[in-house]
């Protein structure tokens, strides 16, 4: 790589620290082609990125980023995921790992937190945005579904009254 492309790469690699919402470290040595391949598909389905780079090039794209605090994951054959939503890379990370014994999940950020392999995990576990989206309007409609219930409850006994003495007048 000349010096060019080394500044390219560090600058839209420190753009993309600053603009993820999360990011996984890992080891990649012994995976395939075809794993890699799979991997990156994966990510990318999930709304994410996969990127290869030099140590030395990763750490000077964390300088002047939230995640700096990353910078001692990178040691020996590293792969970076990231994504927008804070759980889409550990999850796509998560899954692949159990599938294959050679990619090894070194830790990763959100934010300024820091997370080690158990973190990611963890983080993982959580549902992801578009779900939490989900269950929130569902809280929110169900409420008001209620809400209509209980006000039409009142005017349809009411209702119902009236009818009632409407009927006893007609008998009377």
């Amino acid at each position: 790589m000349e010096r060019a492309e080394k500044r390219e790469l560090v600058a839209s690699l420190n753009v993309q620290f600053k603009t993820t919402g999360s990011v996984v470290v890992a080891k990649y040595a012994g995976l395939t082609v075809a794993n890699m391949s799979a991997l990156r598909s994966k990510v990318r389905a999930a709304g994410g990125t996969v990127k290869v780079a030099k140590n030395r090039l990763a750490k000077l794209a964390l300088v002047g980023t939230e995640l700096e605090h990353m910078s001692d994951l990178f040691k020996g054959p590293t792969v970076i995921l990231s994504a927008k939503d804070p759980v889409a890379a550990p999850k796509v990370a998560a899954e692949f790992a159990k599938g294959n014994d050679k990619f090894v999940i070194l830790g990763g950020g959100l934010g300024k937190q820091s997370l080690d392999a158990a973190g990611v995990k963890a983080l993982a576990d959580l549902p992801s945005l578009e779900e939490l989206r989900a269950k929130i309007a569902g809280v929110i409609n169900q409420p008001a579904s209620k809400l209509a219930s209980v006000l039409a409850a009142p005017s349809g006994a009411l209702a119902r009254v009236i009818q009632a003495r409407a009927d006893k007048d007609q008998a009377a």
